[in-house]
């Protein structure tokens, strides 16, 4: 289950490092929140369809050693771009990968491709040290779920993830305020769109607003049970440590992973001398 984003959270504290090892959902800072106050200024340009990464697969083209190289030109002669997704993904340049997942899904012509390109594009953001990518990163991802939802109008989690980069990504986050509380109108129990109104909520400092979403997630899929490390997160950032405590323990009885409820057993005894 992933919400979106984008770079890594801005965290302290162990248990939001915690939350950032062992969680899947990672979202991109945002500049909003789930009602559409508080948005900071962003020094972001319109949203652009034509902007693509082409200067930066020639720069990293060019600079990879020979062998690599080699095997890199046989690649884009026989034009296979899944193998070619494959290359940057081992040489860690996801951005990269995205690019060339995006040349599969114009061959295959699938909104399941479209929206998979669209989803690389806009993980690769956590990834990317180069601020002048990230514009060109989003608005890749932009084009790649508009084109999938060209062709699956009602895909649900292209909606929020198309929705979510009008927030992080552009300088009309309202935008994408309004078509996340669209997508709530017809389907307030996705768990996806609880999880992005929550964690916009996190970045623009509502805790309580994030707890309610949070604790809605858990109304909706019990089995969520990251959603307990979150809540622990926005209650510590509240420094309301019992109720951290108690959302921590809840975590530790319900997850399976034994290395995770072993760390998070370690900081609750932390938390307890602290408090």
């Amino acid at each position: 289950m992933s919400a979106r984003k984008t770079q890594v959270f801005l965290l302290s504290g162990a248990v939001l490092l915690f939350v950032l090892l062992y969680i899947a959902p990672k979202i991109a800072p945002a500049h909003s929140d789930d009602d559409g106050h508080n948005h900071a200024a962003a020094e972001k340009g319109p949203v652009s369809t034509d902007a693509t990464l082409d200067i930066y697969v020639s720069t990293a083209a060019k600079n990879i050693e020979p062998g690599k190289k080699q095997q890199l030109d046989k690649l884009l002669a026989l034009k296979k771009y899944d193998s070619l997704t494959v290359f940057w993904d081992k040489l860690r340049r996801p951005d990269l990968a995205s690019y060339y997942a995006e040349e599969t899904a114009k061959q295959s012509k699938t909104a399941a491709d479209w929206i998979k390109a669209g989803n690389r594009y806009y993980y690769a953001i956590q990834f990317s040290q180069d601020q002048t990518e990230m514009p060109v990163l989003y608005q890749s991802a932009m084009r790649c779920f508009n084109k999938g939802l060209s062709l699956e109008p009602n895909n649900t989690d292209a909606r929020i993830m198309l929705a979510a980069c009008y927030v992080e990504g552009t300088a009309d986050p309202m935008e994408g305020i309004s078509r996340l509380k669209a997508v709530e109108k017809t389907d307030s129990n996705n768990v996806k769109l609880q999880l992005t109104f929550a964690f916009f909520s996190v970045k623009s400092g509502q805790m309580d607003k994030a707890i309610t979403r949070f604790n809605k997630v858990l109304a909706i899929d019990s089995n969520y049970v990251e959603a307990y490390l979150h809540l622990a997160d926005a209650y510590e950032r509240q420094e309301k440590i019992d109720k951290t405590i108690e959302m921590l323990e809840k975590y530790a009885a319900r997850t399976d992973d034994a290395t995770a409820r072993i760390e998070i057993n370690k900081y609750i005894q932390q938390l307890k001398q602290r408090s």
